[in-house]
């Protein structure tokens, strides 16, 4: 039991680290060009520097709604890390962690409506580029999203013994 719990915490904190890296680099979409390689992230489009994303007044509230799904995954993953914590400590033999898995699956939400509605919105939109794919921050996106799926229902079915 002790190894199965070793193990859910070091995928949670791996979650939380892979959540933090996929909020904050510019890579969701790679692309070419004449100038070289031009990445976009959330917040920045970079080629040889970085400038402010250009975004159309259309998609500039999908945007938003990317970045703040993103930022409330990370904020419900630490949290539910913290109650994992207080909870192996608190909770009497036998009980489960409802109240942790709960809130993991509401950070798995969040990555979901997070990154549904960029591959929906800017899936292929690189300015400037001939071809585009995506980015490693958007696969870590997607990771993050089956870990704290697997993570949270592992929480609601697991028993301290």
């Amino acid at each position: 039991m002790l190894v199965l719990l070793a193990g859910i915490f070091v995928v949670h904190i791996a979650t939380v680290i892979m959540l933090f890296v996929s909020t904050i680099a510019n890579v969701w979409m790679v692309g070419s060009s004449n100038l070289g390689n031009i990445s976009t992230g959330l917040w920045l489009l970079c080629n040889q520097t970085c400038e402010q994303l250009p975004v159309s007044s259309r998609d500039e509230a999908s945007l938003k709604a990317v970045q703040a799904f993103m930022i409330l995954s990370i904020i419900f993953s630490v949290i539910a890390l913290v109650m994992f914590i207080v909870q192996l400590f608190t909770l009497e033999k036998g009980k489960r962690f409802y109240l942790t898995g709960a809130i993991m699956l509401v950070c798995w939400m969040c990555i979901l409506i997070a990154v549904s509605i960029y591959t929906a919105r800017f899936t292929g939109k690189v300015p400037a580029s001939t071809s585009s794919h995506h980015g490693y921050c958007f696969i870590l996106a997607w990771i993050c999203f089956c870990f704290s799926f697997i993570i949270g229902i592992l929480y609601l079915v697991l028993r301290k013994k």
